[in-house]
């Protein structure tokens, strides 16, 4: 008998109810001992497999990235890739030529790097996830498998699985699916990550105890809580049933006692604005600009960001839309550019280094559509630079502005400068926070990377993921500094990591003098509801015992 509430990790502050479906893909492979092989034709096959693979990749990816999101897709790119590696290619030709059929070929080849991959940290080893997607992919082209429709599910199901891979998330449908819980998984997981943009309640990580859980049980998802209820009663099942978040308001709020805090969404491509503005979204608060460089085989143009950008802004033509010029390297590569393979790409080669580096005639085309925009959209559009660690990086950047703004002089050319900030990712940029602030229009607070290097804790990797929480004093500190810095320079100060879409951090986050809150459009009602029922004074006296509390419990008490 399974207990009656598991614990996991919640991936959407959202609550369902439903029925159990257990979803898996079981595979029958050939005995191998009964199949005689002739090489070329097992060559053949796989190839055959191999395109057709490649064929739906590029429809789903097209699919997910106008249902879902354009960084949301982006990991079929990665699937692509994996289809094409040399060294997969070679492990299924060598299984191939000792007398494997192609589908066991495929089994051993994939699965001798999904447990590679198993053995390391962070994001690599999130990857063996998107290699089992890939083999079994190819498994059920080579075996004719049914593909389970998880599109077409009955309504209210909630859907129980060891894992749910990307195309597997992808499917879900949050008009009938009620929810899901995964054995495996944590927060920043492909399927936490998919959660969260179709707003569908989630539960990741639950462990084997998931697996008492029988097909056609009744449960309450609770992503918000991480719980999974088994057995609902009539209240319980009504609670989860009508929480479907706040309602949505278009207007800007302010709290009790009159602060306005300008309330953001984030989005990564043209068509997440629509949907973003129909959240209540007061504008944009981080505009991902490198999700226009992928999926193409080379960069935008500079008209192209343009017109990206120029629809932003007249989508929010009352609104303020925050950009963040290309950061890639890190966890994000563009195929067609020339990323070094490094031992550690967190501290390496990424965001504003690059554009002062091997991408600066990038940068340079990608300030100058920019400034075009600025001066024709109807909204108010700034400029952020990330991973700003010193002030000789900061001056880089202007100056590169500075030539941009030449050049369409030069060409006689329309443009206006717009606001400028500074993304706060690293302790460096916390230490020179005023410095930075005496520079620049705003500063904003990205506490995904802000987090991993205060608690020096990758925040990929799940065995450090304890550590990777931005209210433990130490980043609450980094982040007071922060707002206390800007403001004695004058500057506003925002916040776009995933900490400024948890309600339950609103209060907290406004006490602490933040001006303006961006996260995934989903929450923007939730938080916005958050705001005007908090009071400011009453949230800064609490913010002050939560900069002087000494651990993170002691912070979580603090905003009780």
């Amino acid at each position: 008998m399974a207990e009656r509430e598991l614990q996991g990790t919640g991936a959407t502050p959202r609550s369902g109810v439903g029925t159990v479906v257990w979803y898996g893909q079981d595979i029958e492979l050939p005995d191998a001992d009964d199949v005689t092989v002739d090489e070329a034709v097992e060559r053949d096959r796989f190839a055959d497999a191999v395109e057709t693979a490649r064929a739906e990749l590029e429809t789903e990816r097209e699919a997910t990235a106008e249902r879902v999101g354009e960084e949301e897709a982006a990991v079929f790119d990665a699937h692509v890739q994996f289809l094409e590696d040399p060294a997969i290619e070679d492990a299924v030709d060598t299984e191939i030529a000792a007398g494997a059929p192609a589908p066991n070929a495929v089994d051993a080849a994939f699965g001798s790097h999904i447990e590679q991959f198993e053995g390391m940290n962070g994001r690599m080893a999130e990857r063996a996830d998107d290699l089992r997607d890939v083999r079994d992919r190819l498994l059920r082209l080579l075996t004719d498998g049914d593909r389970v429709d998880l599109a077409d599910l009955p309504e209210g199901s909630v859907v129980l699985a060891e894992r749910l891979t990307p195309s597997d998330t992808a499917q879900l449908d949050p008009d009938t699916v009620a929810g899901f819980a995964t054995v495996t998984g944590g927060r920043t997981s492909h399927a936490a990550i998919f959660a969260r943009s179709l707003a569908l309640p989630a539960v990741v990580g639950v462990g084997d105890e998931l697996d008492a859980i029988e097909t056609g049980a009744d449960v309450v998802v609770n992503g918000d809580a991480g719980t999974l209820l088994i057995d609902p009663d009539e209240d319980e099942r009504s609670a989860a049933a009508t929480d479907s978040g706040a309602d949505v308001v278009e207007e800007r709020v302010e709290t009790t006692d009159g602060r306005e805090i300008e309330v953001a969404a984030n989005v990564g491509r043209p068509a997440e604005l629509g949907p973003a503005a129909d959240r209540g979204a007061d504008g944009v608060g981080l505009y991902r600009t490198e999700f226009l460089f992928l999926d193409r085989e080379s960069p935008p143009s500079e008209d192209e960001q343009y017109e990206a950008v120029r629809e932003a802004l007249d989508t929010f033509p009352e609104g303020r839309v925050v950009v963040r010029t290309l950061d890639i390297g890190g966890d994000k590569r563009i195929p067609y550019l020339d990323l070094p393979e490094e031992e550690n790409p967190f501290l390496g080669e990424r965001g504003v280094r690059r554009s002062l580096g091997p991408d600066a005639d990038l940068f340079v085309t990608q300030l100058r559509a920019l400034l075009r925009a600025a001066a024709d959209g109807e909204g108010d559009l700034a400029v952020m630079f990330p991973l700003v660690a010193s002030i000789e990086e900061l001056e880089g950047a202007l100056d590169a502005l500075d030539d941009a703004a030449a050049d369409l002089d030069d060409a006689g050319v329309e443009y206006e400068r717009p606001e400028v900030g500074v993304m706060v990712e690293t302790p460096s940029a916390v230490f020179v926070a005023e410095e930075l602030a005496a520079r620049v229009d705003f500063l904003s607070i990205g506490t995904n990377d802000l987090t991993q290097y205060v608690m020096a804790a990758d925040r990929e990797n799940e065995r450090v993921g304890d550590l990777h929480d931005p209210t433990y004093p130490g980043v609450v500190r980094a982040i007071h500094r922060t707002v206390e810095a800007a403001h004695a320079r004058d500057a506003w100060v925002g916040m776009c990591g995933e900490m400024a879409g948890d309600p339950d951090l609103t209060e907290l986050l406004v006490g602490l003098g933040l001006d303006e809150l961006s996260m995934s459009a989903v929450t923007v009602p939730d938080v916005k509801a958050a705001v005007s029922e908090t009071s400011y004074s009453t949230a800064s006296e609490r913010a002050e015992d939560a900069r002087n509390a000494a651990t993170r419990s002691a912070v979580t008490n603090s905003q009780q």
